[in-house]
């Protein structure tokens, strides 16, 4: 193997250092958890948060009530089955959670600039790679 796992961490976390966005919002690492878990995922309902994070239904209840005073999240009934309600990002929480998981486009876009073509295009390769293989693999 010719990479090991702290090679790469300590390259992302450097990465996210100096590249992440200013954070302006005050959101607990469960909080943002919760979003991403959002984003990623279709018809989420808090028993899936639960689940997929490994808390308690009660728990993911008061993340998602605490998420939706601050205007982040939104309850809604599902349009096919009324039973069941489904929790979904606002506007406000998709900015939010990009503010706290992305990387800084204008940051970005400096180093990319320094960057010639084939070296950008090495990078966006490797980032492919390995979020391909990470939904393969750990996707449920």
């Amino acid at each position: 193997m010719i990479l090991s796992v702290d090679s790469i961490n300590k390259a992302w976390t450097d990465l996210y250092y100096y590249l992440h966005y200013k954070h302006e919002e005050s959101l607990t690492h469960q909080n943002i958890r919760c979003m991403q878990t959002i984003e990623k995922n279709k018809r989420v309902t808090i028993q899936l948060l639960s689940e997929v994070m490994g808390i308690s239904h009660n728990t993911a209840s008061e993340h998602i009530k605490r998420l939706m005073q601050k205007g982040y999240v939104q309850k809604e009934r599902n349009l096919e089955d009324k039973r069941i309600v489904q929790v979904k990002l606002t506007t406000p929480g998709k900015e939010a959670l990009k503010r706290n998981t992305e990387l800084d486009e204008q940051k970005l876009q400096v180093i990319l600039e320094r960057l010639s073509v084939e070296d950008q295009a090495q990078v966006l390769k490797a980032f492919e790679l390995l979020s391909k293989e990470a939904r393969h693999v750990f996707s449920s």
